[in-house]
């Protein structure tokens, strides 16, 4: 597996970057945007932002969802719309991951996540339960604001259990209910296929998973003006929250029931300078 990124920038200005974040894997100049406009993604809006329509309402807002929420300059034509490609070998996309506001970015762990591969190095907290072994992990150890990450919740019932799906009428589905907190904005949960079981006693036919599964929470730690704010000089975030799910067997079914939950990020600055070639 292979990561390379293209930006509009100056060979120069890509090396200067990297040299300076210590980046290590390919960064790629596409001067006058051919291969960003190839793919279909260049970013018409800053162009919009500097022209003769600059002053209509409709353009400034496209340009601070898009574009920056300072004012755009001409430096800015060309830029593509923030996103993620997957290739495989052959060199044929087979999955893609957009942006829906430019100050906020997808993590290549979170991505990578999505896609059923979690990352080495990030620690898991294992809890038991009665009913299943849960093991919790976080895309990324490291955030900064506007990074858009995942939390995994890797759930194996114990032999002859099965734990309540999506579409489980009368019964607790099982669901991670995140804290509300300033500027962390939860998005909906990730949930896989389940099974339909039929539960004898009651001849009733219900969603459930009996086999080990994972549950994906987005997070977004956003990335506005006033959440950089908020966060700047702080060293780290905790998420906290609490696993609901009720859980039954061949015979008896369960009370539902609630696990508390936490995951502490440390927080990096936003790199947000554009460093300059060496003359």
């Amino acid at each position: 597996m292979g990561l390379a990124a293209i930006s509009y920038d100056s060979q120069e200005i890509l090396a200067a970057f990297a040299k300076q974040r210590g980046i290590t894997f390919p960064l790629l100049s596409d001067l006058g945007s051919a291969t960003i406009k190839r793919y279909g993604i260049l970013n018409p809006v800053p162009e919009w932002a500097i022209g003769p329509n600059a002053g209509d309402p409709t353009v400034q807002a496209e340009a601070q969802k898009y574009v920056s929420v300072v004012r755009p300059n001409a430096a800015m034509v060309g830029i593509a719309f923030p996103g993620t490609f997957i290739l495989d070998r052959q060199g044929r996309v087979t999955a893609r991951f957009f942006e829906d506001f430019y100050i906020e970015r997808n993590t290549v762990s979170s991505i990578m996540m999505r896609l059923g591969n979690r990352k080495d190095g990030v620690a898991g907290t294992k809890i038991s339960t009665a009913h299943f072994d849960l093991t919790t992990y976080p895309s990324d150890s490291a955030v900064a604001p506007g990074a858009r990450i995942a939390l995994a919740l890797d759930v194996r019932p114990r032999a002859r259990m099965h734990i309540y799906a999506p579409g489980a009428a009368n019964y607790r589905v099982i669901a991670l209910k995140l804290d509300p907190q300033p500027f962390v904005r939860t998005l909906p949960m990730k949930y896989p296929a389940s099974e339909i079981y039929h539960f004898r006693p009651l001849n009733e036919r219900v969603p459930v998973y009996q086999k080990p599964f994972t549950l994906i929470q987005e997070v977004v730690i956003e990335g506005t003006p006033q959440a950089q704010a908020s966060f700047r000089g702080k060293e780290s975030i905790t998420l906290t929250g609490m696993l609901e799910y009720q859980a039954c067997d061949d015979k008896i079914c369960y009370s539902p029931a609630s696990i508390p939950l936490s995951w502490t990020l440390s927080l990096r600055p936003l790199v947000v300078e554009r460093p300059a070639p060496r003359q």
